[in-house]
């Protein structure tokens, strides 16, 4: 259940929308890029799985850091920064939604269809999180049945004679390939992003010292080989300029296959896995959003719930609105880098953490990584933070600046403790 949990959080959104774009910066070659994500993804995974296995009640990221660096502003910024990177993903996905998948059904303005899309994320978080995680894992399975039959339809094309195989072996024309494959990797991992959430699962697995790593690293594979497979399957079917040319390029590859699919069946697919990983990252962004209230990291007032069914009103508010503000500044490459950008911080956390917390000893036997691992991972950070331009730079630097106001915002107005005499 938890490999599932993790994989159904990793897959499906990202390479369904962001196929063609990748594409578009590297070549055909799409599977390098996505080889090279996966990669940094293990590396970092690696210290989750150290972590979580040695501090199985400790919670996530902003925990980690809050051990490692005794500091309550730097704990708090990694926590921030998993929110941020939450609702931005999901305004992403939001415009992923509205796209060309949704038009296989019905034509409407995609700032619109977005804005509609969150409202109904919106309306089924407040149902409640019994009513919202009920069909994940049928979900998971229908995407992951989706990026199957993409596969197999490539492969039926390849059996008429027409795949051109070699066009996953060519890389864009006028660039540098290494160039191309470091750009195109930072679009890359943000399909492999949503397995740091997993950690927060650490009380609810039993023997989670063996269970997690496991699952974790299966996971990741899994999706790996999904992944790879996906982008040579496309690239052999399509020209890269056809991939690029459309927001829904997994469904212009089963269309061009031959394969008798209705492409509409192939879109509401691909509609499920978007809506599924906006539905994840919006109920964990609400609920963190809820959690930092309570401990007086963010203004109280996001901390209210319903009186019945006990959700987050004031926090699910506030993460859609956010949302609904991001989908206007720019489109779904864009949202994905600064997700990206947002993690990566998190991520330099986790793996510096690591390190320092290998001179506190635990009781019982945990995961180990080798030390080059955590190293190898904070380079990997630092090299994809340099593929950052400066707008992403800017659009993260102004969603930090709005969690730190709102942080000395809560600090100010929390009540004073009044000493007993």
């Amino acid at each position: 259940m938890l490999f599932l949990f993790i994989l159904g959080d990793v897959l499906g959104a990202g390479v369904y929308a962001l196929a063609g774009t990748i594409a578009g910066e590297v070549g055909g070659a799409i599977w390098v890029p996505l080889l090279i994500a996966l990669f940094f993804a293990m590396l970092t995974a690696g210290s989750y799985a150290e972590l979580v296995s040695k501090y199985p009640h400790a919670g996530a990221a902003s925990v980690f850091a809050e051990k490692a660096f005794k500091s309550p502003l730097i704990s708090f910024l990694v926590g921030f920064c998993m929110l941020a990177a939450a609702v931005t993903s999901a305004a992403g996905l939001s415009l992923a939604f509205a796209g060309d998948y949704l038009a296989a059904f019905i034509e409407v303005s995609p700032h619109v269809a977005a804005l509609v899309f969150l409202l109904a994320i919106a309306l089924l978080n407040a149902r409640g999180i019994k009513e919202s995680l009920g069909a994940n894992l049928v979900m998971t399975v229908i995407e992951l049945s989706g990026l199957i039959l993409v596969i197999v339809a490539a492969g039926y094309f390849f059996s008429s004679g027409e795949a051109e195989l070699g066009r996953s072996l060519e890389f864009k024309p006028g660039v540098s390939p290494m160039l191309a494959v470091l750009g195109a990797a930072l679009l890359a991992f943000y399909s492999f992003v949503g397995f740091e959430t997993s950690a927060n699962l650490a009380e609810e697995i039993k023997d989670v010292r063996k269970v997690y790593p496991r699952a974790l690293f299966a996971a990741l594979m899994t999706a790996g080989v999904v992944y790879m497979a996906v982008g040579i399957a496309a690239s052999s079917v399509l020209a890269t300029e056809k991939l690029l040319a459309t927001s829904a390029p997994l469904l212009e590859v089963v269309r061009a296959s031959g394969l008798d699919i209705s492409p509409r069946l192939f879109a509401f697919i691909a509609l499920i896995a978007v809506a599924n990983g906006a539905l994840l990252t919006m109920i964990m962004a609400s609920r963190l959003t809820y959690g930092m209230a309570n401990l007086g990291l963010l203004p109280d007032v996001l901390g209210r719930v319903l009186p019945h069914r006990r959700t987050p009103w004031a926090a699910i508010i506030a993460t859609t609105l956010v949302a609904i503000a991001l989908t206007l500044t720019g489109t779904l490459a864009t949202l994905a880098q600064t997700v990206v950008l947002l993690l990566l911080f998190v991520f330099l956390s986790t793996n510096m953490a690591v390190l320092v917390l290998r001179k506190d000893k635990v009781g019982q036997e945990h995961f180990r990584i080798p030390t080059w691992v955590p190293l190898l991972a904070i380079v990997s950070c630092l090299v994809l933070l340099s593929q950052q331009d400066l707008g992403t730079w800017l659009r993260g630097a102004a969603l930090i600046l709005v969690g730190m106001l709102l942080y000395v915002f809560a600090r100010m107005t929390a009540p004073v403790a009044v000493k007993p005499n």
